[in-house]
């Protein structure tokens, strides 16, 4: 009898720890969030009250602020994957592409972004669902009384293995308007390995033109490395096959997220076994999303 009221007492004792350990760990977990205001302000840190007008937010540098919530512009709980170091490591505003060269991954619903390269190339693209994508842009050179490009994309992504390996497929259509209104385009399959974050890209296209009447193989390798809070180094290389030749096109450079927006910079270098020649990129992409809900 002693024995088996030994055991009780034991497994009682064992019950109320585990119990006892679950509420306290709920008790102590502290729920971090990101908080943007609408002049572009971002804070990171704990909701402590919340009513239909202000909410009472603590910070680790400032101590406790009360913001009104018609001053908010989003609010909403911090991903841990990007606080690293007690440092807030900045969303990518253009993790679907390189440079230009888009990857794997795949603009969710509502999401979207407008890049400028170098003030004349303006192209854009929203995501339809989670999976699909479109979107367009222009040249507009009808403003020196030149033909403009202009041109639309339409992107499928497939996650194989979420966050890890994706696999993507998509086409450029566009036409010289205002001149003979050529067409030309582009068709191209992709596999993307690793994160967000972190990850390479190998893919093959066919681009084409009507005015020529051929089409030409293009394979392409692309890679991403993020190296901060706000930075990323970039790679994105061509090669092209025309007829019994072939053109290596390499670039190299980083993007910087300024305000939620990516500054991209680098180097474009022609292979082409002369002179050295290298030609500087600079683009602009600005994100939009759907608007996040406030927390109540």
């Amino acid at each position: 009898m002693k024995t088996k009221g030994s055991l009780r007492v034991k497994l009682t004792l064992i019950l109320f720890f585990i119990i006892f350990s679950s509420f306290a760990q709920d008790k102590n977990s502290t729920k971090i969030f990101r908080l943007e205001t609408r002049d572009g302000n971002i804070y990171i840190g704990e909701v402590l009250s919340s009513d239909t007008v202000r909410i009472l937010f603590r910070t680790e540098k400032l101590g406790e602020l009360t913001f009104l919530k018609n001053d908010l512009k989003s609010l909403g709980p911090l991903d841990n994957k990007q606080l690293k170091n007690g440092k807030y490591w900045f969303e990518n505003p253009q993790s679907t592409r390189y440079f230009y060269s888009p990857n794997g991954y795949g603009l969710k619903k509502g999401e979207g972004y407008y890049q400028n390269i170098w003030v004349l190339m303006n192209s854009f693209a929203v995501g339809v669902n989670d999976y699909i994508s479109l979107g367009g842009g222009l040249i507009p050179t009808f403003l020196f009384g030149e033909p403009t490009p202009a041109w639309i994309t339409a992107k499928i992504s497939v996650p194989v293995v979420r966050d890890k390996f994706n696999l993507g497929a998509g086409v450029l259509a566009g036409s010289a308007l205002g001149g003979t209104n050529s067409g030309f385009g582009l068709f191209y399959g992709l596999a993307t390995a690793g994160s967000k974050d972190k990850n390479v890209t190998v893919g093959m296209g066919y681009a084409f033109s009507s005015e020529s009447g051929t089409s030409s193989p293009m394979f392409n390798f692309n890679g991403m490395l993020r190296v901060g809070p706000r930075g990323y180094l970039i790679t994105e290389n061509y090669l092209f096959f025309h007829d019994s030749t072939s053109t290596l096109i390499l670039s190299f450079g980083g993007r910087t997220i300024i305000k939620g927006a990516g500054l991209d910079y680098g180097l474009i270098i022609p292979a082409t076994g002369g002179d050295f020649i290298a030609i500087p990129w600079l683009g602009i992409t600005i994100p939009f999303r759907k608007k996040v809900p406030k927390e109540n």
